[in-house]
């Protein structure tokens, strides 16, 4: 279970600030799935570390996504809502690592991509061949062994299609439809970003609160993040008060 208490939260995102996004991508799947070494987290496919966060998001801020994005033809601010429940649902978890493809002579069995080498592959000159050469278990042709490079663009484009359809939750898109001019915009939804954005927001917010209880009680930051939310913003109308 995802460890929510606020003395958590706090020290996740202090440890995030410093991060790049691939960075606090990892520390939040950290505290969605403590039950992972922080070894195994980099591994885990793509698909089902999306899923953690969003049970995360939804952990900590309930039901409701609200989503902007500009149309790509008018440049329309658009602003929509999403029921992250019936969104979670919607994203199939990959029941496998391995996907296997078998056709036309051709024998090879492809791991599903996971964080560490979408960060590995980033890094290289040609970050598409890189992630195919991380990812390939194996690969023959009429029972000849055969390399990542030597692999032809046909074969490549049907592993792509395989993987996607393996691990859909890999890759979030949304597609908007304008309400002004009705061209639908295509986005990818970034649930690491989202989230941490969020918690930026809640991170400074609840930080603000311990300044002012501490200054209107003298209590320490641990006595007031112990307080329930509800507790403590009654507290914070008291202090308004007085």
């Amino acid at each position: 279970m995802a460890d929510t208490g606020a003395a958590a939260l706090l020290a996740t995102w202090e440890a995030g600030l410093t991060e790049a996004p691939a960075g606090r991508a990892l520390l939040l799947h950290g505290t969605a799935r403590p039950d992972l070494d922080a070894t195994a987290l980099p591994a885990v496919p793509l698909g089902e570390r999306e899923g953690d966060l969003l049970a995360l998001r939804r952990a900590l801020f309930g039901e409701r996504m609200q989503v902007r994005l500009d149309c790509r033809a008018c440049g329309a601010d658009m602003e929509f809502e999403l029921d992250a429940g019936e969104f979670a649902r919607s994203l199939d978890r990959p029941a496998r690592q391995v996907v296997r493809l078998t056709e036309d002579g051709w024998d090879i069995a492809f791991r599903l991509p996971a964080a560490a080498d979408l960060t590995a592959a980033a890094r290289a000159a040609d970050p598409r061949t890189a992630l195919l050469a991380r990812c390939l278990v194996s690969a023959a042709h009429d029972g000849a062994p055969r390399t990542a490079g030597s692999l032809p663009p046909p074969v490549q484009r049907r592993i792509a299609e395989a993987v996607e359809a393996a691990d859909p939750g890999a890759d979030i898109t949304l597609n908007v439809g304008c309400p002004e001019c009705a061209t639908t915009t295509r986005a990818e939804l970034d649930i690491a970003s989202y989230l941490w954005t969020e918690l930026d927001s809640w991170a400074r917010d609840t930080l603000l609160d311990v300044h002012l209880l501490a200054t209107a009680y003298g209590w320490s930051e641990p006595e007031i993040l112990a307080l329930s939310p509800l507790r403590r913003r009654y507290y914070l109308e008291l202090c308004a008060d007085v």
